[in-house]
């Protein structure tokens, strides 16, 4: 279905007013498919869950003329956020998509209840040919459905927007990214499968510093996806993560 101008897809419960949505942030040229096993999960525990494809990428490709950058995915997530009932919104990010929800979080704060981070990327300080050197090591450790996947979304997207996309991610995590995950009050889980090669056990630490409520978690035998390999073992995570105070969603 499409929301806020972009496909969009719904599991579980309506969402409805006092109630927080959850709203999966996926990564880089990719689309929303690669959420539809952790969805499944949260939804099956009463969760109303949207899964978009952000604009410009994969099924929402023809929504942008171009490769937007992170703050404008951050803008296309409020407009989608914006047509919800009115309650925060519980985001759960991996890689790239992590920049963009620390950016949403950051200029909407009233929003968010509260953020999973999964995998953040990209380290800031890192170079574009490390952080491409990471992706091919983190390749051979993700199931082959999901590489099947990734291929295929990138592919749709196409790959002049998704190196397009890849300089916008490069600047933010040059710049706002730091500051944008300083200015985050919202509760916040930074998840990173023990064998990412992409996101560091130091980098994810540092990123629950810099966020004003900050806890980190290290699923075993997961990689860079631990969304998609562990979905089981993320969904623990959050309803744990939810279930300890006001928001709980999951």
């Amino acid at each position: 279905m499409t929301e806020a101008g972009f496909f969009t897809r719904r599991f579980g419960a309506v969402p409805r007013a006092g109630t927080d949505a959850v709203v999966l942030v996926h990564g880089l040229g990719l689309s929303g498919r690669y959420f539809v096993p952790l969805a499944r999960r949260l939804a099956a525990r009463g969760a109303a869950v949207l899964v978009p494809d952000l604009p410009g990428n994969a099924r929402s490709r023809s929504v942008a003329a171009r490769a937007p950058d992170v703050g404008q995915l951050a803008l296309a997530l409020a407009h989608l956020r914006r047509r919800l009932p009115p309650a925060p919104s519980l985001l759960v990010a991996n890689s790239v998509g992590c920049q963009v929800a620390a950016a949403f979080a950051a200029a909407h704060p009233r929003m968010v209840s509260r953020l999973v981070l999964v995998g953040p990327a990209l380290e800031p300080g890192v170079s574009a040919w490390r952080q491409c050197g990471r992706l091919v090591l983190d390749a051979p450790r993700e199931p082959f459905g999901l590489l099947c996947l990734a291929v295929s979304d990138y592919l749709v997207t196409g790959p002049l927007r998704c190196a397009a996309s890849f300089r916008h991610a490069l600047r933010d995590s040059a710049g706002a990214f730091e500051a944008h995950l300083a200015r985050v009050r919202a509760p916040t889980l930074v998840v990173r499968g023990a064998g990412d090669p992409l996101a560091s056990r130091a980098w994810t630490r540092r990123v629950a510093r810099l966020v004003g409520d900050g806890r980190t978690a290290e699923i075993p035998g997961a990689a860079h996806a631990a969304h998609y390999s562990a979905p089981d073992a993320l969904a623990a995570l959050i309803h744990e993560f939810t279930a300890d105070g006001p928001g709980g969603a999951a």
